[in-house]
């Protein structure tokens, strides 16, 4: 098995290097290779990324800023692995905990991984950011029948085909959204395993707003009601 991590980045100098050491320090149960878009970044991000040498590591580039759905979608064209996962370089997930997606693929007993966050006081962003995540997540369930903890999550897992056969259409932080509708619209339910997670502030960068919440709710609703899409391969769990 071979894993891609797709890491989008978008004016992220403060953090994107460290990110990148820790993910490539990971001891991966499997072959690993490191995606990154560079979405049209106006600070020192470029050049940060024109400094490091990996084999593992691959470096594109969008002239300008297209949205982390764009990211991805340039990104799962280039990889090369079996399945793969997103990676923010922003320091709110753990890249050592990636392994702990693996484990329930390579036991055979899923095919789709989604980390699902704990939101506590010392790293949840604000009351509305968590209740925003939980209301979108609570809509997801009621109208897809299902019982998923987390749409939002960054680490969703699964393989690179499918991701490619979901057509994901949504340039920025919709495709979240999109990606999730899309599975359980396919009778696909992610199997969840809990991770750790610390929001950044406004001041430290945080990007989502409201408007992103408005629109994961609008994304949800559509796919619902295209209605339900063949799958291929296995179920999720």
């Amino acid at each position: 098995m071979r894993l891609s991590v797709l890491m989008p980045v978008f004016n992220e100098a403060d953090t994107v290097l460290t990110t990148l050491e820790r993910v490539l320090k990971v001891n991966y149960p499997c072959e690993v290779e490191v995606v990154v878009v560079d979405d049209g970044s106006a600070d020192a991000t470029p050049t940060i990324l024109a400094g490091l040498a990996d084999d593992r590591l691959r470096v594109i580039t969008h002239p300008v800023n297209r949205g982390k759905g764009a990211a991805i979608k340039t990104a799962a064209r280039a990889a090369t692995g079996d399945y793969m996962i997103i990676c923010d370089a922003d320091l709110e997930y753990q890249p050592e905990e990636i392994p702990l997606l693996l484990a329930p693929v390579l036991n055979g007993d899923a095919q789709v991984v989604y980390g699902t966050r704990t939101f506590g006081s010392h790293t949840a962003y604000s009351f509305w950011y968590v209740l925003g995540n939980k209301g979108v997540t609570m809509f997801a369930n009621l109208i897809y029948n299902s019982w998923i903890s987390d749409v939002e999550t960054c680490f969703k897992l699964l393989p690179l085909e499918l991701y490619r056969e979901l057509d994901i259409r949504s340039a920025g932080f919709g495709m979240e959204a999109e990606v999730t509708g899309k599975l359980l619209a396919r009778g696909l339910r992610p199997y969840e395993v809990a991770i750790s997670y610390r929001a950044r502030s406004r001041e430290e960068g945080k990007k989502l707003t409201w408007k992103d919440g408005v629109e994961a709710l609008w994304i949800l609703s559509r796919e619902r009601w295209r209605g339900r899409q063949p799958t291929s391969g296995r179920t999720a769990a």
